[in-house]
């Protein structure tokens, strides 16, 4: 398996290697495109992410500062060190054609955080992160303790489904949730990247706010509204729009979408009929995104297997044991169980390292299950998985599979 995390101290050092790159190049992407910064602010954090990349690189790699900027918006690649395989990096631009910091870097910058910040745990060698990253660890963290540092099984499952249900909202609907002060204090303003006019729009699939663009097309400018999650805006959630200049909201248009599947994936895929309505910037708030990203997205197939495996008879539970996995379905009549985690990496190489490092789940789950649009990742989980006795399946999959072994029909 390409990338599986073992003892070998090359491994390690290609990961680290390929973590330092992407995380400088993603911090340096956000010094280019974010508004409100002065000049000296820029290069001085760019030239800081240049340093960063050299030491990554070591002396006998050598990167012009002008290459350095160049490859933010063509191939991350290019500024790994000698040696070093790119697996997800190669052919990845951190800035898009748009000036704006693209998903999959985001995504990749954060799960190689997280596998490392494991490593570390399991006492693998791996040094210590800097405050940026300790910082996000602890959003994480904070989250997790909140929701469940009174041990109650409801009260843990209560709040967590509202961070998957609630992404987004008017302050005054978010403080109704059933969160802890701490958790609350995690929504934040809309981002300036989803706001046209002082409106945005919820996605359909997560309600987390999409990403709003302007584009000059033959002299016309035009605008476009996608998820920032790459999956749901290829589902549907990707409209264009009329930009207005007199501060009303505009009104979008869906663009052509691929046809809903038929069979098994059928069940599971969202319904993406109603159009979003514009909504005031002021007094809205969203989760930051690292939480919506790992808890608010995978979240959303969770809480479809639970409903629609309810609807047939099944019974589900979610996160028992305060998360030790996400799901554990059980049929009636003969009580076989199924130990299921739910995953949405955008590396499928970085979570099957994870998975290995973990020697299987550390909750003792005995299915890996993603999301039907990953479905390409599971050739490569399953080879992993099946060293410690798991098994990787799509959603609808495994769905089926249980409720065929329950008698009931799925699609």
């Amino acid at each position: 398996m390409t990338n599986a995390v073992n003892d070998d101290a090359s491994t390690l050092g290609d990961l680290h290697a390929r973590y330092l790159v992407t995380k400088a190049a993603v911090h340096a992407a956000k010094a280019l495109t974010s508004p409100g910064w002065r000049p000296e602010q820029r290069l001085e954090t760019l030239m800081e992410c240049h340093g960063s990349v050299l030491a990554a690189r070591g002396p006998g790699n050598p990167l012009p500062f002008g290459e350095f900027r160049q490859a933010l918006s063509r191939d991350l690649a290019e500024l790994l060190p000698d040696g070093v395989e790119p697996v997800e990096l190669r052919g990845l631009s951190v800035v898009d054609q748009d000036g704006q910091v693209t998903e999959d870097a985001f995504d990749l910058d954060f799960e190689q955080r997280m596998l490392l910040h494991t490593l570390r745990k399991l006492d693998r060698g791996v040094s210590v992160l800097g405050v940026r990253e300790l910082r996000e660890e602890v959003e994480q963290e904070t989250v997790y303790l909140a929701l469940s540092k009174q041990g109650l099984q409801a009260t843990y499952e209560n709040g967590r489904e509202d961070l998957i249900r609630y992404p987004s909202g008017h302050t005054a609907e978010l403080a109704d949730l059933r969160l802890p002060p701490s958790v609350v204090d995690f929504y934040q303003d809309i981002p300036y990247g989803s706001t046209h006019q002082g409106w945005w729009y919820a996605c359909p699939i997560c309600r987390w706010p999409m990403r709003l663009v302007l584009r000059k097309s033959a002299g016309v400018l035009a605008g476009s509204a996608r998820c920032w999650h790459t999956p749901h805006a290829e589902m549907g959630a990707s409209y264009l729009f009329r930009p207005t200049s007199d501060g009303s909201a505009a009104e979008l248009l869906p663009e052509p979408r691929p046809e809903r599947p038929a069979g098994r994936e059928a069940v599971l895929f969202p319904d993406l009929d109603a159009i979003p309505e514009p909504m005031p910037a002021d007094k809205h708030k969203a989760l930051v995104r690292g939480i919506w990203r790992y808890t608010t997205i995978p979240g959303i197939p969770e809480l479809a297997l639970r409903d629609q495996l309810h609807k047939r008879g099944l019974d589900v539970d979610l996160w028992p044991s305060l998360d030790a996995y996400d799901l554990l379905v059980t049929i009636p009549g003969n009580g076989k169980c199924f130990k299921v985690d739910v995953k949405d990496y955008t590396s499928a190489t970085t979570l099957a390292s994870l998975i290995h490092a973990q020697e299987g789940d550390r909750g003792g789950a005995e299915w890996l299950v993603v999301p039907d649009y990953r479905a390409g990742q599971v050739p490569l989980l399953s080879e992993v998985c099946r060293k410690y006795g798991m098994k990787a399946s799509t959603a609808s999959a495994f769905a089926e599979s249980a409720c065929n072994q329950a008698g009931v029909r799925w699609a």
